[in-house]
């Protein structure tokens, strides 16, 4: 059997995963950060995109996209913390193609830099949602 370590993935309305996995993919701030059982203590930002969760006994990934929040790693424990978590076969691709076109009709109309800044958020996380779906396509054909 293969080494495993604990995963939470939790946002402020549910816990969305609470399970092993043999290996924890997640957008970081700074690029995507894979997580292996016994890594090193880390806490850092994560981005909106997708986790994706290499579970024991099934060759495809559980996906959950979410909007941004913390990661904190333990050796044997790992905890994303999300502003918002949906797992991957929940994503509506109807509503991120609605948000993202809304999102870059308020950047163009933009009345402040508030208002800019709030849709560039919008904006991005309408693209994760996508890029999330795109991934479980790839992954059904």
């Amino acid at each position: 059997m293969a080494m495993t370590v604990h995963v939470d993935v939790v946002s402020a309305e549910e816990s969305i995963f609470s399970g092993l996995a043999e290996l924890v993919i997640v957008p970081g701030e700074s690029g995507e950060l894979g997580i292996l059982p016994r890594h090193t203590p880390l806490l850092t930002r994560i981005k909106p995109g997708s986790v994706r969760l290499k579970l024991p006994d099934q060759e495809k990934e559980e996906l959950i996209y979410v909007s941004g929040g913390m990661l904190e790693v333990q050796p044997d424990v790992v905890t994303v913390l999300a502003d918002t978590a949906i797992r991957g076969a929940d994503l509506d691709e109807a509503r991120a193609m609605t948000a993202k076109q809304a999102a870059e009709e308020a950047m163009k109309n933009r009345s402040s830099d508030i208002d800019y800044a709030a849709a560039q958020a919008e904006l991005s996380q309408a693209l994760a949602q996508l890029q999330a779906i795109e991934k479980l396509r790839k992954r059904t054909h």
